[in-house]
């Protein structure tokens, strides 16, 4: 072997060893960045509407991942994928002008919009023992499926999540369930 050979491979394994810490440093970073950029957004509606910061956050990272320009498949807008018929209705009940397409990709609005959806299935789903499964399955399927497979739960939330016929419904409401519960920790 020649000499030095030892110190060169120990050099460069440092110097790959630097670079991979400073990549992950730096992705960690923007993700924070990018993922905290609507805290006062969040936080605003949270207060607005009753609403647990870190529920919005979790219906938000399940619908959007956080990225603000996301389009749904059935025409569902920005970070909480809010419809422009979901739009309609709140902007009806906080008497706002109805915002159209391009305003609901703005955060404080679509978070505003989703943030009062959400709010008001909670307060339908009220009276269940954990209302929380009934409002998040009623934001992702609408009401009337919810009504549906409420009839058959007996006030029992599992029975509930198992009635569920919509597989991405169910598998929706157990992501953010999750999500949730693990950030009340």
């Amino acid at each position: 072997m020649e000499p030095g050979f030892t110190r060169r491979i120990i050099k460069a394994l440092i110097a790959a060893l630097l670079i991979g810490l400073a990549l992950a440093i730096g992705t960690g970073i923007v993700a924070y960045r990018y993922i905290h950029a609507y805290d006062a957004d969040i936080a605003g509606a949270a207060q607005e509407y009753g609403v647990d910061e870190r529920l919005i956050r979790a219906v938000i990272w399940r619908e959007s991942h956080f990225t603000r320009r996301r389009v749904g498949s059935r025409g569902e807008i920005g970070l909480m994928q809010v419809t422009e018929n979901a739009a309609r209705e709140w902007a009806a009940a906080a008497r706002e002008p109805v915002p159209g397409k391009r305003e609901l990709f703005k955060p404080s609005i679509n978070i505003r919009a989703g943030t009062w959806y959400l709010q008001r299935a909670l307060q339908f789903w009220s009276q269940k023992r954990d209302p929380l499964p009934y409002a998040l399955c009623e934001y992702n399927a609408g009401r009337t499926p919810t009504l549906r497979w409420a009839a058959q739960d007996q006030n029992d939330p599992e029975i509930f999540l198992n009635a569920i016929t919509y597989p991405t419904t169910r598998r929706y409401v157990r992501d953010i369930l999750k999500r949730y519960r693990r950030s009340q920790r």
